[in-house]
């Protein structure tokens, strides 16, 4: 499994999102304290930026029509969005936040 430094970890605001790009994928980092989330960064609705929405609880919620995705799943809590998003490995070494797209566990 190949993962890929996208920033350090002071980047992710504690409880915020951002957004960065993995082998040319976006992908959205979330941060809730020392974890870190890495979520496909379309909307599986409504295909914008998820990156550009809020963290709620356990959730990134779209910013568009509101859908929100859990963020250890990618799997929509409502609707109007049926369909998850994948989910990305995240490794943090030291300082370092590192991103897999890789489906190997």
């Amino acid at each position: 499994m190949t993962f890929e430094k996208v920033c350090k970890l002071g980047d992710v605001p504690d409880g915020g999102v951002i957004a960065v790009e993995v082998e040319g994928t976006p992908v959205a980092l979330v941060r809730k304290g020392p974890e870190v989330f890495a979520l496909h960064d379309v909307c599986s609705h409504a295909e914008v930026a998820l990156s550009e929405g809020d963290v709620y609880d356990e959730t990134l919620e779209c910013w568009l029509h509101g859908s929100c995705f859990d963020l250890r799943t990618g799997k929509p809590t409502g609707p109007p969005a049926t369909r998850p998003v994948p989910v990305y490995q995240v490794k943090i070494d030291g300082d370092d936040v590192l991103v897999s797209l890789s489906k190997e566990s």
